[in-house]
């Protein structure tokens, strides 16, 4: 890999994979740029140019294997490893994250949540077990893990990561509405579902703007 891949780049490679991975179950062997570009809204300019920041994997007038291009992209993304998961919040968030069925396949196992309800502290969760928060350290010690899912409060959002950084956790997938602050060696993607959708509500109010 030459350099450094840009942060566009790197959105745009979940993307690949998804697509690449619906080919591949459909049948298809091989794929033009033009091809996949109509696929995904983009060009076949744009599709080569960002594949090409990890190498040359298609050939000139024959387009790309579908099954080696997706398992580049996923050597890529990391996915031929597992993950393992905890998900710190046992409310409507994290159980969705919990019962989410593409991310075991995808490698990603949860295998603990944490919350403070004692109506769920002791259960399981489609064979999760969920312990109290008091017991993350200990539990840490024992069973160390790649990512830790923060589906909490903003209130005590803060407070939990750095509990998690403390125990070595360096990999953290926030749903907190907040942009925490974090050190330098660890690594943050927040997710702000309010986001989403106010930039959809922006698209259906300038809809008319886009189409004139």
């Amino acid at each position: 890999m030459a350099g450094r891949v840009s942060d566009a780049v790197i959105r745009r490679l979940p993307g690949y994979y998804r697509h690449l991975r619906e080919l591949e179950a459909a049948g298809v062997t091989q794929i033009s740029s033009h091809e996949l570009g109509e696929r995904m809204n983009l060009t076949p300019s744009q599709i080569r140019q960002d594949i090409n920041c990890f190498g040359g994997f298609g050939r000139q007038g024959y387009g790309y294997r579908v099954s080696e291009l997706k398992g580049h992209i996923g050597e890529i993304l990391g996915l031929t490893r597992e993950h393992r998961v905890i998900i710190m919040g046992a409310g409507n968030i994290g159980c969705a994250v919990a019962r989410y069925p593409s991310f075991s396949r995808e490698g990603f196992r949860t295998i603990a949540m944490f919350d403070v309800a004692e109506e769920k502290v002791g259960r399981e969760l489609d064979g999760i077990p969920v312990y109290h928060i008091d017991h993350l350290e200990e539990f840490l010690r024992e069973h160390p893990v790649d990512i830790a899912v923060l589906a909490l409060p903003k209130r005590f959002s803060y407070e939990t990561l750095k509990r998690l950084y403390d125990c070595g956790v360096r990999a953290i997938w926030n749903f907190a509405p907040a942009d925490l602050p974090h050190p330098q060696d660890m690594l943050v993607v927040n997710v702000h579902l309010m986001d989403s959708l106010q930039q959809l509500s922006y698209r259906m109010a300038h809809r008319d703007d886009d189409l004139s």
